[in-house]
């Protein structure tokens, strides 16, 4: 499994609480944690942690790839939808 370090902030949203809950859930469970170069400590996540993690990321992808299709067919759909006579013989005809 790849290793994935989120900070406190990246972990409480995957855990579904504050900031303050995910350092005392990283100090109990426990994670590995180490401040990086830009200041923020972050922590290592277990194995079932990185799966909840994974399909977070993919149900958000499958989430914004439903949102696109949606998006898509809407627009087909106004393309196809019949226009009025007065802007058919509006349109130029091809020669």
């Amino acid at each position: 499994m790849p290793q994935i370090w989120l900070t406190y902030d990246e972990l409480a949203v995957l855990m579904g609480c504050d900031t303050a809950g995910a350092r005392a859930t990283a100090a109990a469970i426990p994670l590995d944690r180490r401040r990086s170069r830009d200041g923020h400590t972050r922590a290592k996540l277990n194995a079932a942690l990185e799966a909840r993690f994974l399909e977070l990321l993919m149900r958000q992808r499958i989430g914004h790839e439903i949102a696109a299709c949606a998006r898509d067919l809407a627009m087909m759909r106004r393309q196809m939808a019949p226009r009025p006579l007065a802007a058919r013989a509006a349109l130029p005809t091809a020669s």
